[in-house]
């Protein structure tokens, strides 16, 4: 079988990773690297950025081959997906350097981290089912040992024990879902599944099958477990007992797989109503208690765990609603800002000191209606620009939020004049519909069937969001009223969600915890010799 140049190059960015952390595991710790070759780190972000390049220049220079021929994909989604990957992995790799030096363990650090990266690339550029589930489960597997790191740490052996468990649940269910794929159309290959499914979505005469409508709904379950919905999130947020660099990786990069799958699969999924309302409504609720609950939190990197189950909602949020090219585009800004929020988490307690020494002052009424209106005119100035067709749901959203900065502008220090603020808001607007736009032509070649407007799902996801600006003001405005008080307790305690998933977990599987011991003995309470 003909490969691809180009699927050359994609196919050796993970045959690179998985060499050098061979060779990093076997000879790191035995020639001291760390010491004698500071520069290994920069020569492999090199070779992989290269690779990348090349196989873009000849993706978009030399003529194609047959994509349904081809085991590795050349899709402008995987094309995308891969700058992403290739990007984090210099970031996390020059970080790691620096942040890992001394560890006595940092050859095993090395190992999985490059062993995860190659994983996820392995699942980006994968065109064919079994391929992208055998990365699948590698990642999972790689990324626990990652995980347990610091093994004599109780809540990080309880976190990667419920994320073991809960990665082979969704790795069971995408694999009942392959197989249900193979015997209903006779191929592996997922260009030829999307072509029919394609095919279904623009002709009236052909329809889904059962079986297709149950390999959807595995398929959306497999996203939210592997995207941390709610009530499976607990372990996301206990993680953060990994290094800072695991964190990174996790919230910025492996725990958006979830919505890759669904935007891949979006011609199937799409049309399959239970599908959709299944993702709506799990994740339209996570966003919004998700969101809820990441305000009460007071640790910086809780919250940002909290902000990723959040933003990972509305993302998947966006793919039961139809707009792919906006989870698209969530995807790789979440990724970005969540490796800049956990690498930078240092500076993030002086942002928040400041932050809480000039807070922001309560608006008044008219704050809020002059806020109101001006976000109302900016949006619809852009909705008729554009000619937008479809949900407005995300529209109101966009509304509300840019109600809440213009509002919020003032602090106890300054008083800030409300053009800067209109000014960034036109901008965000701007950003939004263009990037939008340009997304929309990367996954135009799937003819996806948007859902409309004013539908029963873009009520129920505009019903979300209100409730979710509604409750975020009462509970910072009105706290003092019982109501918000007794919100705020159950908020606090995650609505205690994550206990119960953890006595299940424990009963059904029961794991032994490292016992945590202090062996450091004040000298003062150590008993004296008596000289005789």
């Amino acid at each position: 079988m003909n490969i691809a140049i180009p699927s050359i190059f994609l196919l050796c960015i993970p045959i690179t990773l998985i060499l050098a952390s061979i060779w990093r595991g076997r000879y790191g710790l035995k020639n001291n690297i760390c010491k004698n070759n500071t520069h290994l780190g920069a020569m492999l972000s090199g070779v992989i950025v290269a690779l990348y390049i090349a196989a873009l220049v000849t993706h978009f220079a030399l003529p194609q081959l047959e994509a349904d021929t081809q085991y590795i994909s050349q899709s402008t989604l995987s094309l995308v997906m891969m700058g992403l990957v290739v990007f984090m992995s210099t970031i996390l790799i020059a970080f790691s350097r620096n942040y890992m030096a001394g560890e006595p363990r940092s050859d095993t650090y090395w190992r999985w981290l490059l062993n995860v990266l190659a994983a996820v690339s392995v699942v980006l550029i994968s065109n064919h089912l079994l391929l992208l589930w055998l990365g699948w489960v590698s990642i999972s597997l790689a990324l626990h040992k990652l995980l347990t790191f610091y093994p004599e740490r109780p809540r990080a052996a309880l976190a990667a024990h419920k994320k073991f468990l809960l990665a082979r649940t969704a790795e069971t269910l995408l694999f009942i879902a392959i197989i249900l794929l193979y015997q209903q159309h006779g191929t592996l290959f997922i260009s030829e599944l999307i072509s029919h499914f394609n095919a279904v979505a623009t002709n009236d005469s052909l329809q889904l099958t059962t079986a297709d409508h149950i390999a959807a709904v595995l398929i959306a379950l497999t996203a939210l477990i592997k995207c941390a919905q709610l009530p499976v999130h607990g372990w996301l947020i206990q993680v953060v007992e990994a290094p800072t660099p695991v964190s990174a990786l996790l919230h910025a990069g492996v725990i958006n797989l979830g919505g890759f799958l669904l935007i891949l699969f979006a011609p199937l999924f799409i049309q399959s109503t239970v599908a959709q309302w299944l993702v709506l409504i799990v994740a339209g609720l996570t966003t919004v208690i998700a969101a809820l609950i990441m305000a009460t939190r007071i640790s910086m990197k809780v919250r940002l765990a909290w902000s990723t189950s959040a933003q990972m909602g509305l993302m998947l949020v966006e793919c039961a609603l139809g707009l792919f090219e906006l989870a698209l585009l969530h995807l790789l800004t979440h990724s970005v800002y969540k490796a800049y929020a956990f690498l930078n988490s240092g500076s993030a307690v002086y942002e928040e000191m400041q932050r809480r020494l000039a807070p922001a002052t309560h608006p008044k009424v008219m704050d809020w209606i002059v806020a109101g209106v001006l976000s109302t005119i900016i949006v619809s100035i852009a909705v008729i620009v554009i000619d937008h067709q479809g949900v407005w749901s995300m529209w109101l959203l966009l509304a509300l939020a840019l109600t809440t900065l213009i509002a919020q502008r003032h602090s106890e220090r300054q008083h800030k004049s409300i053009m800067p603020v209109l000014g960034l808001s036109i901008v965000l607007i701007l950003s939004y519909s263009g990037f939008k736009w340009v997304f929309g032509a990367i996954i135009s070649p799937i003819p996806v069937m948007h859902v409309e407007a004013f539908s029963a799902l873009d009520t129920v996801a505009a019903l979300l969001f209100i409730s979710l600006f509604v409750l975020s003001w009462m509970l910072k405005y009105q706290p003092h009223k019982p109501s918000m008080q007794g919100l705020y307790i159950a908020l606090f305690a995650g609505l205690y969600l994550d206990e119960w998933l953890t006595r299940l977990t424990l009963k059904l599987w029961p794991v032994r915890m490292p016992i945590s011991i202090n062996n450091k003995v004040l000298e003062s309470a150590k008993p004296s010799k008596v000289e005789e």
